[in-house]
């Protein structure tokens, strides 16, 4: 029994330390060893299934009792504040880099700059505003709120996962070692079952076109990042975050009465 419970702690470690390095909830001390951590990269989609199931079940809790507009808020705020506000602050810095004017090390150097620009700040504004508005288009229900909140946070981190096996560093730096142990074809392919497997489950066929978008801005999101910084950063990871959680969440949010439309036709 107890090498069986060890067995299970062990295998548990990588899981804890990709959840400690991407939120901040309280694991335990794990291994914060940025190669260990890079290495169990594929298990971002589990994350995403720690953080979805705990905000959505928040969103559920409060559903019923107030308006879809302050739910927005409230999830909004709440998956900030999980995460640590670091996907956020990444998405800021992508969109001052992308405007900054200049060669790639100008662009790496705003991106730097711990002042939020322009850019950044009108960036973040449309982020937030896009995030509460989405919960006020229409849900089918409660229940269809806590999928949708998972099963986008899924697609979000494995896009990650995507564009750091896909990409090439732009510069060394934190993005390094994600973007070299992600070039793993069996990390790639473990990561993908992950991600299917919960997304078909959660959300079926609404959850399958939110992930053909996210895909879709994921391609967008490396090229114009290999235009401007020649390939991909940790800033541009972050961001892609930030972007394919939004558009999975609008497309999921705009799908999620169509049953019911279909049955009164």
């Amino acid at each position: 029994m107890q090498a069986g419970g060890g067995l299970c702690l062990v295998s548990l470690k990588p899981i804890q330390s990709v959840l400690a390095f991407l939120t901040i909830l309280p694991v335990g001390k794990q291994n914060q060893d940025i190669y260990y951590i890079a290495k169990n990269m594929y298990l971002f989609p589990v994350a995403g299934l720690v953080i979805g199931s705990i905000i959505g079940a928040m969103a559920l809790g409060i559903s019923n009792f107030l308006h879809p507009l302050l739910i927005g808020f409230l999830v909004t705020g709440g998956l900030i504040i999980i995460t640590g506000v670091h996907h956020t602050d990444a998405l800021s810095d992508f969109a001052d880099g992308l405007m900054a004017k200049g060669s790639k090390e100008a662009k790496h150097k705003a991106m730097l700059d711990p002042a939020v620009g322009s850019a950044g700040v009108a960036v973040l504004v449309m982020y937030f505003v896009g995030m509460i508005i989405v919960f006020n288009i229409g849900f089918a229900s409660g229940l269809a709120i806590f999928t949708s909140i998972i099963t986008a946070e899924v697609i979000a981190k494995y896009v990650m996962v995507l564009l750091a096996n896909r990409g090439v560093s732009a510069w060394e730096g934190f993005n390094s070692p994600f973007i070299a142990a992600m070039k793993d074809r069996h990390k790639m392919l473990a990561a993908t079952g992950i991600m299917v497997a919960i997304v078909g489950f959660a959300s079926s066929y609404a959850g399958f076109a939110a992930l053909a978008i996210s895909l879709i801005l994921a391609q967008l999101l490396r090229y114009v990042s290999s235009k401007s910084f020649g390939g991909i950063s940790g800033d541009v990871l972050g961001a892609s975050n930030e972007i394919t959680r939004l558009s999975s969440l609008m497309v999921l949010s705009s799908l999620s009465s169509m049953p019911q439309v279909i049955l009164i036709f």
